[in-house]
């Protein structure tokens, strides 16, 4: 049968016809019961469409329906909100309305970009390996350790490529000797220079005088890619002479801090898994992917077409591919992991890697703004802003933290409406925004995630953006330093000061708010206004006190994260016995095992472990440090560097280690997120007790010592 579809100019009446019907319903003014009523019956369309529907028509819907319900809320708010009396309450007032109104405006944008992702599928190379282009792999470095970078070099080696077809660089910004002889050992190539002007982007520029790929791939130090990851990648060069960039995923098969210290690594999306799963898709079908830095390949004349890697600011990466669209070159995305890395160990290391995202995207916003000059389509300038915008959450999200304390200390009426007006109209909009964002993203980031991530970084990030709006060339550049050991828990009490800080003034609010509550609400409209603000205030409470549970950093000892896997291998003793057993999982310095009953082995025996990928074994030395029931721990000896080039293969390069990976987390549950963040809410207060408890007596102790001299 034939496929019918509609013609351009039905499709434009449709959509015209849709746009009159939205402003209507934008647009009607309702009084308290009329209000409620729409709210039902947008919430039982809501409900309906998102239990028993599928289909990308079904999340469009959706998103109607949320769009308006908040510009709903937003005409209602500007028009009928913001009588104020007082001085004070104009000025707590229209403090709140920019923060919603910024709210408001990445929501569209996100829901702009995220709508429609594209998904784009490798596509195949030609059978003649003779028509496959050259590539020169960068490994930019200045100050991580040698057995990281190493990692990446030995896996980069095993890539399914041929050999005269590429070439790998470690680009030593450190200019440190064991790492040129660690290269001419590994056999890869080593370029230094001899300064460090404009950081990563002067590094690779430098090296791109003196290479002569066809292509660049570029990985951070830390990222270790697998063996196929080229020949998934760059069949779309092939394909699309105008592609500058193919951006792939940012995997981390570690934890980062908030996952580490909140105890929900592979249970709960980390931060950045929106981003990679689902926004650089929706970016995608708009031509709009931002390089990201690592895991991606670049077309070598199209980079030089732009003056190399941008140096103007210190998001370059993301500069970089903005000068790329604005020359009309193509940037792509495909979603498939293809390299992994670790991630920040610490908060405090965390903090600042964010800190440099939020001002170098800050610094495009002010110095190379998206939205003005030549060369973008209007959709690529909306991702662009949206990227923009999204970092100057800091400021809005501490008014949404404070907001109902102008009431419960001060009196101060935010709104010129009744609480149960105010209800009416805002619950909808964001439960709406709750529902949407969880049928779109609900693989990559769970219901009120967003709002922990936010507050744990917000009074951090909102000095430096808005000073670099101000001065956007006085942001420097700092590495985000990987590897390393916490060789004990502690918690920190410098990151921790704004949450302790938030933490109290929304304790002693709800306080101040319940009773007058209970001794002085001598009226309905009283009672409703304290009852929202309390509300509001105990959400507050709870994000504040879920955020400070992040400050409890946790011991992490192992020199090397493990990787969990299950490979086929087995261990021979050195009586010459061997038995089967499986990994459970592995790092480049040991490896765990399940085996199908105990073996005869102890503490500090030498074995030979065996791993093996298909047919293929590579076996090494190593010595048992762990037994226990049906498992053993075993730490490799010494390696050469031919052996650890081999141990990458089996088990870093595998083209299925880190698909796995991110397939890995639980479904999203609003429900279960609520007690997830209740329960970590719950630990940020025995945290801050057992800590204050602990200060107190080393304090009283140092008196009483000082007292007894």
């Amino acid at each position: 049968m034939p496929e019918w579809r509609l013609g351009p100019w039905l499709t434009r009446l449709l959509v015209a016809v849709g746009i009159v019907l939205c402003a209507m319903v934008v647009f009607t003014p309702f009084e308290l019961y009329a209000q409620l009523g729409f709210a039902f019956t947008t919430f039982l369309a809501a409900y309906v469409i998102n239990r028993f529907t599928t289909g990308r028509l079904a999340t469009l819907i959706l998103i109607g329906i949320s769009i308006v319900t908040s510009l709903r809320y937003l005409y209602w708010r500007l028009t009928s909100t913001l009588g104020f009396e007082t001085n004070v309450d104009a000025l707590f007032g229209y403090g709140l309305l920019a923060a919603e109104l910024y709210t408001i405006l990445v929501l569209l944008l996100s829901y702009f970009q995220s709508a429609w992702p594209l998904k784009r599928k490798p596509v195949p190379l030609p059978d003649d390996v003779d028509l496959w282009p050259s590539v020169d792999i960068f490994i930019p470095t200045y100050n991580e350790p040698l057995d990281v970078v190493s990692q990446t070099a030995l896996t980069a080696l095993a890539h399914d490529w041929p050999a005269h077809r590429f070439n790998i660089y470690v680009l030593d910004d450190g200019n440190r000797p064991e790492f040129k002889a660690f290269c001419e050992q590994a056999g890869v190539g080593y370029i230094t220079r001899d300064n460090n002007r404009h950081a990563k982007a002067g590094n690779i520029n430098e090296a791109l005088k003196v290479t002569n790929g066809e292509y660049v791939a570029i990985f951070d130090c830390d990222h270790v890619p697998t063996r196929s990851f080229l020949q998934i990648v760059m069949g779309w060069f092939l394909l699309d002479p105008k592609l500058a960039m193919l951006q792939t995923p940012h995997v981390f098969f570690s934890p980062d801090p908030l996952e580490q210290n909140l105890e929900v690594f592979k249970k709960v999306p980390n931060e950045g898994k929106l981003f990679y799963g689902l926004t650089q898709d929706g970016n995608d079908l708009w031509n709009a992917t931002f390089f990201c830095g690592s895991c991606a390949v670049l077309r070598r004349s199209a980079l030089l077409d732009v003056g190399g890697v941008a140096v103007e600011s210190v998001t370059e990466d993301a500069l970089t591919a903005l000068k790329m669209n604005r020359k009309g070159y193509n940037t792509a995305y495909l979603a498939i992991p293809l390299a992994a890395g670790l991630a920040t160990e610490s908060l405090s290391r965390h903090v600042g890697q964010r800190i440099r995202w939020a001002r170098g995207m800050a610094q495009i916003f002010r110095s190379h703004n998206p939205l003005i000059g030549k060369g973008l389509s209007l959709a690529q300038r909306l991702c662009y802003a949206s990227a923009a915008l999204h970092f100057f959450y800091g400021l809005p999200r501490l008014v949404f933290l404070t907001a109902p304390l102008a009431y419960l200390f001060f009196g101060a009426h935010v709104f010129n409406a009744s609480a149960l007006l105010i209800m009416a109209y805002a619950v909808p909009h964001i439960v709406h925004a709750l529902l949407t964002n969880s049928r779109m993203q609900g693989k990559y980031r769970h219901t009120f995630w967003n709002e922990v991530y936010e507050t744990v970084l917000a009074w951090y990030i909102m000095l430096p953006t808005l000073a670099t709006l101000v001065s956007p060339n006085k942001a420097r550049f700092n590495v985000t330093q990987k590897g390393g050991v916490i060789e004990q828990d502690y918690f920190d009490w410098e990151l921790s000061r704004p949450y302790i800080a938030l933490l109290s003034l929304n304790i002693i609010g709800f306080i101040v708010g319940f009773v007058s509550l209970v001794f002085y609400a001598d009226s309905w409209a009283l009672m409703w206004t304290l009852i929202m603000n309390l509300g509001w205030t105990l959400h507050n409470i709870v994000i504040s006190s879920a955020s400070l549970a992040v400050a409890g950093e946790r011991k992490q000892i192992r020199q090397a994260p493990r990787v969990v896997s299950n490979l086929v291998a087995t261990i021979q003793t050195q009586g010459g016995y061997r038995f089967a057993c499986e990994t459970t999982d592995f790092s480049q310095f040991g490896l765990g095992v399940r085996t199908t009953g105990q073996l005869p082995l102890r503490v500090g025996e030498q074995v030979w472990v065996s791993v093996f990928r298909n047919e293929e074994e590579a076996m090494f030395p190593a010595r048992v440090v762990f037994v226990g029931d049906n498992k053993l721990g075993m730490q490799f000896d010494e390696l050469s560097i031919a052996q650890q080039a081999e141990l990458a293969k089996v088990t870093f390069a595998r083209a299925d280690t880190w698909a796995l990976f991110w397939a890995d987390g639980e479904k999203d549950s609003a429900w279960v997120a609520m007690k997830s963040i209740g329960h970590i809410s719950l630990q940020g207060f025995k945290v801050l007790g057992r800590e204050a408890n602990q200060f107190v007596r080393s304090r009283f102790a140092r008196l009483f010592a000082s007292t007894t001299k």
